[in-house]
C-alpha cells in the first residue's frame, strides 16, 4: 500500500496548471499576492532585520535572493528570511480546522527553488499542491497539535516545502517522498513562545521552508528518508500526537480541495480574534464605549490558554507579540481605535489608559458549542443597555487583502499585479516591481 508521502508526491509531480479548479488558482494567487505584501511590511521590523541579517551572513552564491534584495544567498537561506518575514506580524493566512499557516512556508519555499524566469502557473500549480498537502495534514491532526504545545505549521510545514521544492526542480517521485521524510526530522515548533512573548514563532514557517529546501537537497543526493514518515510506527501522528495517522488522508486528491478553505487575515494577530474584532467594529457605533461595563466573549475552549489566559498577562502583556494573542486587548483596541493595525498591538498602543482599563472590563466564557471554524459571540452591557454582535456579518475578503496589501506595501501597483497574477508572469516579475 503506498504511504501518504509517496501519493502525495506522485500526485503533485504530475499535476498540471489545468488540473486545478480555477477558483482554487484564484485563491492561491490571492494569497501569494498576501504574503508579499507581508513580506514588505516586516522588512523594517525588528525581527525582519534579524533574519535578513542572518541570511545575509549565511550567503550563498546561487539565484535564490529576497523580494527586495538582490544580493544572492543560499536558497535555504532565503527561504528561512522569507518565511520568517511573511509570519513575523502574525498576519498571515491560516488554516481554520489545524490553525496551520500555509503560505508562509510555501511561498518562501518556491521562491527559493524557482528560476527567476520559471513561468509563474507553475510555481502557483507547486504552490497549490504543497496547499493541499498542508490542508489534509492539518484536517486529519485537527487541534491536537496545539493542545500537546506544538505549532502545526511547524511540524507539517517542512514536509509541504519538502514538496514543493521536489516538484518545482523536476524530482522523480521516490525522490520528492524521500526529501518528505527527511523533512519530517526537521519538523518542530513550540508554543512555549506563549509564555513570555519572544519570537520563536516567528520563526516557525521559515525554518519549516528552510528544512524542506535541505531535505530536497540531501534526498537529489542519494541521501533517503522514511516514506512512511507520515503514518509510521514512529511517524509524525505517532511521535507527536500519539496515535496513528487516521485513514483517508489522500482520498479524493485532486477531486476534493480542502485547501480552499484557507482563511487570510485582516489583523495582525491571532486568528481566533478576528470574529471578536469584527463584531467590536460594527458594534462600536451602537454603544457610548466610555460607558461599557462588561464585554462577555464567547469562546471555543480551545482558545482559553491561547487568547484568554493568563488573565493578568492578557491585559499587560509583556510584549507586542504577546499582545497580539490577547483577547482582551484585541476587543479594547477595536473599541477605542476604531481600527485594528499593523502598530495596534505595538506598547505604546496597547499601555494606554483607556485601553487597559476597557480590556479589563473583557470577560471570556467557555462554549464548546464554537468548536467549529472560528467560533464567536459577543455582548457589550452598559447599564442597563445589552447588544449583542453578529458573528455572521460577511467580510469582503478580496477588498480587504487588496488594502491590506496598499497599507503593507505603501500601494506598489505594479507588485501587486505580479503577485495576485503571478500565473501569468514570471518570478522574476516580481522581483523588478
Amino acid at each position: 500500500m503506498s504511504t501518504v508521502s509517496a501519493t502525495f508526491a506522485a500526485w503533485a509531480r504530475d499535476l498540471r496548471s489545468a488540473d486545478v479548479p480555477p477558483e482554487v488558482r484564484d485563491r492561491v494567487a490571492l494569497r501569494v499576492a498576501d504574503a508579499v505584501g507581508l513580506v514588505a511590511a516586516a522588512w523594517p521590523t525588528p525581527p525582519g532585520v534579524a533574519v535578513r541579517g542572518l541570511a545575509a551572513e549565511l550567503g550563498g552564491t546561487g539565484t535564490a535572493r529576497l523580494l527586495f534584495d538582490p544580493a544572492p544567498l543560499h536558497p535555504a537561506a532565503a527561504a528561512l528570511a522569507h518565511g520568517t518575514l511573511v509570519h513575523a506580524l502574525d498576519f498571515d493566512d491560516t488554516f481554520p480546522t489545524s490553525v496551520i499557516h500555509p503560505m508562509g512556508v510555501l511561498l518562501p519555499a518556491a521562491l527559493a527553488v524557482a528560476d527567476p524566469e520559471r513561468p509563474g502557473d507553475e510555481v502557483v500549480t507547486a504552490i497549490a499542491a504543497g496547499d493541499e498537502l498542508l490542508a489534509r495534514l492539518g484536517a486529519a491532526a485537527g487541534r491536537g497539535l496545539h493542545a500537546r504545545g506544538f505549532q502545526a505549521t511547524g511540524v507539517f510545514g517542512p514536509l509541504a516545502a519538502a514538496l514543493v521544492a521536489g516538484v518545482l526542480h523536476g524530482r522523480e517521485p521516490a525522490v520528492i517522498a524521500s526529501a518528505m521524510g527527511l523533512a519530517g526530522s526537521m519538523s518542530g515548533g513550540l508554543l512555549e513562545f506563549l509564555s513570555d512573548g519572544t519570537w520563536s514563532k516567528r520563526l516557525h514557517p521559515g525554518w519549516a521552508a528552510h528544512g524542506g529546501i535541505v531535505a530536497d537537497g540531501l534526498a537529489a543526493r542519494d541521501f533517503p528518508g522514511p516514506a512512511s514518515v507520515v503514518e509510521g510506527r514512529h511517524g509524525l501522528f505517532a511521535s507527536y500526537l500519539g496515535t496513528p495517522a487516521p485513514d483517508g488522508i489522500t482520498d479524493g486528491l485532486g477531486e476534493r480541495w480542502l485547501s480552499y478553505e484557507a482563511q487570510v487575515k485582516l489583523y495582525p494577530c491571532a486568528h481566533v480574534l478576528h470574529p471578536f474584532i469584527e463584531m467590536a467594529l460594527d458594534l462600536r457605533g451602537q454603544v457610548d464605549v466610555a460607558r461599557v461595563d462588561r464585554i462577555v466573549c464567547e469562546v471555543a475552549p480551545w482558545y482559553v490558554p491561547i487568547v484568554c489566559e493568563p488573565a493578568a498577562e492578557k491585559v499587560a502583556p509583556a510584549s507586542e507579540y504577546q499582545a497580539r494573542a490577547s483577547l482582551p486587548l484585541a476587543v479594547a483596541l477595536a473599541l477605542v481605535d476604531g481600527r485594528v493595525g499593523v502598530a495596534s498591538f505595538e506598547p505604546e498602543s496597547t499601555g494606554r489608559a483607556e485601553v487597559r482599563a476597557l480590556a479589563r472590563r473583557v470577560e471570556y466564557v467557555a462554549d464548546p458549542a464554537l468548536a467549529e471554524g472560528f467560533g464567536a459571540r459577543m455582548r457589550l452591557v452598559a447599564g442597563d443597555a445589552r447588544v449583542d454582535g453578529d458573528p455572521t456579518r460577511p467580510v469582503d475578503e478580496a477588498a480587504g487583502v487588496r488594502r491590506k496589501f496598499d497599507e503593507n506595501t505603501g500601494g506598489a501597483k505594479a507588485l501587486w499585479e505580479a503577485a495576485r497574477g503571478l500565473d501569468r508572469h514570471t518570478v522574476a516579475d516580481l522581483w523588478r516591481r
